[in-house]
């Protein structure tokens, strides 16, 4: 099963795939980045939003039919205090991305950031250099991925690939165990917080 994770941008949208695997590891298959353009072609101006974006849904259409995942995992949305305008520009790549998922009907699954961060890094709170290191380490690669959009997007697509095997692993566990499975829930108070 492929799982492909996206760190969406309306510059650069990093792309990672890997093959998920029963035990251990999962398999590099592909990474890299979308460079969308800054500049009209034909005029030499400003490229608007919606060419970026337009650029952004045939880039990623050609990605899903190359790779043929089975899973995206979609990096969640967030804001910075320091910089408000990225939630709303990443917004725009991620609704993009979003709807030709849906319109695949590929599993979805949205992470946010510090989830992703501290699975590999073990600090929500990762810096980009610590990301690239991760997930170099992980892949037992020469060398970090660069630029880190590819290093965020894989990481991400191994915190996808990491949900699923767990989803798996629980959906059978009752089977393999010969015990019934019992639903947990958390009192009120402790799901309110």
């Amino acid at each position: 099963m492929r799982v492909l994770g996206i760190d969406p941008g309306l510059r650069l949208t990093g792309y990672g795939c890997v093959e998920l695997a029963r035990i251990g590891n999962h398999a590099l298959i592909e990474a890299g980045v979308f460079r969308l353009r800054r500049t009209d072609s034909e005029t030499g101006d400003a490229a608007s939003v919606s060419q970026r974006l337009k650029e952004l849904d045939h880039d990623f259409r050609e990605l899903l039919d190359r790779v043929k995942p089975h899973a995206v995992a979609v990096e969640g949305l967030f804001a910075h205090p320091a910089h408000p305008n990225t939630a709303t520009i990443m917004a725009h790549a991620r609704g993009v991305l979003l709807l030709a998922i849906a319109q695949r009907d590929y599993t979805l699954l949205e992470l946010k950031p510090a989830l992703v961060k501290k699975f590999l890094t073990g600090s929500g709170r990762a810096e980009k250099h610590q990301m690239q290191r991760g997930v170099q380490d992980y892949f037992r690669l020469p060398e970090p991925p660069s630029p880190p959009d590819v290093a965020d997007a894989l990481a991400i697509a191994i915190c996808g690939a990491e949900r699923l095997r767990f989803a798996e692993t629980a959906e059978f566990a009752p089977a393999l165990t010969g015990k019934k499975s019992r639903k947990r829930t958390l009192p009120r108070d402790v799901l309110e917080r």
